[in-house]
């Protein structure tokens, strides 16, 4: 009797493919070099020193409360970024988290702030703001799913059409129906929250009085949760296998309609998140000033590509270029220096990491020929040995 015996699998070490892996660590700082170079001609042009400028631009972000401001802004980007990622995995592009986060926030503000909300507790407040905002993220963003699944819209025309539409019934209920205009005030918002549901700071920066967002905690809860979602479930698996190639997927048993409509709901879900930082730890009511980050998302998210570690760092560093250029109104340098380092970074990064991947794929296929040419051009050695003998 034989026992069957199992072979383990190596350890994670040995599994990692240098030839992939360095043109992929390669890749971003390549990008973020060039951005920084084209940003300095710019700079040139303009007559300003930009040695000068990255120094102030640095010693400026590295500030107690501008660390406070980076985390705070990162946050955002983080969730924002995560909610598009969702989309790009499944081959999907929501351009309409900016749309989905506004009437998600909206939405969750106004019936918080309600008066017969106040019977209510402060922990039980914060919760419902965070499940209506996700679920009214996600109905906007059905929206889009159904016309795609249904009716072949594209989500790109879709989804941005949605987002002036959103837009605007946000404003028509905050300055007809819903909104509230505080003694002093210069603007409608919804109403103040009752301090029993602000969402306490985190003392985490020293050197400051400043806390960071207490709804950091949340963003990296969600972090965790969409890496092991998209990687270790069925459900991320379908996602991906989806998004790469939907004919095979859906020869394989995958209903693709549905994972689409799922996707883009869960897409949706979370970018309802989008503006409940602010709301629940600084503003504590929404306020047509809330805006802006969907966009921001798309771009962390390809910075990123898709990877909850990548994105977190995209996140900092575009909460970085945002609260440093601050700084550069005091030397005379025009802010816009900084979004085209933004922009140009995404533009290299995607350049970047699309050669990385050729030239990967181009050593993997080179050791591949390799390996199979071996035993080809050792069998004759073989077959002349037999026979000799």
């Amino acid at each position: 009797m034989t026992s069957a015996t199992t072979t383990a699998p190596p350890p994670f070490w040995r599994r990692i493919d240098p030839a992939k892996l360095v043109p992929q660590l390669v890749a971003p700082v390549a990008a973020l070099l060039l951005a920084a170079a084209i940003s300095s001609v710019a700079l040139l042009i303009s007559d300003k020193d930009p040695v000068q400028a990255f120094t102030d631009m640095y010693h400026f972000g590295i500030t107690p409360d501008s660390q406070v401001e980076i985390l705070n802004k990162a946050s955002e980007y983080y969730i924002a970024a995560v909610a598009v990622a969702i989309g790009f995995k499944m081959g999907l592009f929501n351009i309409g988290v900016e749309g989905q986060s506004k009437i998600g926030a909206f939405m969750a503000g106004a019936l918080a702030s309600a008066s017969f909300m106040s019977w209510m507790p402060g922990p039980l407040r914060i919760a419902l703001i965070i499940v209506v905002a996700m679920l009214v993220g996600a109905a906007w963003a059905s929206i889009a799913a159904l016309l795609k699944t249904q009716r072949g819209v594209s989500e790109v025309i879709s989804t941005l059409m949605l987002n002036s539409i959103g837009a605007l019934v946000v404003t028509w209920l905050l300055n007809d129906h819903w909104g509230v205009q505080e003694p002093g005030a210069q603007i409608k918002t919804t109403g103040i929250l009752p301090a029993n549901s602000w969402m306490p700071g985190l003392p985490i920066i020293s050197g400051t009085d400043q806390k960071v967002l207490g709804f950091l905690v949340i963003s990296v809860v969600l972090g965790i949760a969409y890496w092991f979602t998209i990687n270790r479930t069925r459900f991320g698996f379908d996602l991906r296998a989806t998004g790469y190639n939907p004919f095979a997927a859906s020869a394989s048993g995958v209903n693709a309609k549905k994972m689409i409509i799922t996707a883009m709901v869960i897409s949706g879900a979370i970018a309802g998140l989008v503006n409940l930082p602010r709301m629940l730890g600084e503003s504590h009511t929404y306020t047509e000033g809330f805006g802006g980050i969907g966009f921001t998302g798309i771009a962390v998210a390809l910075l990123g590509r898709n990877h909850p570690v990548g994105m977190a760092l995209g996140a900092i560093l575009w909460g970085f270029l945002a609260r440093s250029q601050l700084i550069l109104d005091l030397d005379g340098i025009p802010k816009e220096i900084v979004l085209i380092m933004q922009g140009v970074a995404v533009l290299s990064v995607v350049i970047a990491y699309e050669l990385a991947t050729r030239i990967g794929r181009r050593a993997q296929q080179q050791r591949v020929g390799a390996a199979t040419a071996a035993p080809a051009t050792a069998a004759p050695l073989a077959t002349a040995t037999e026979e000799s003998k």
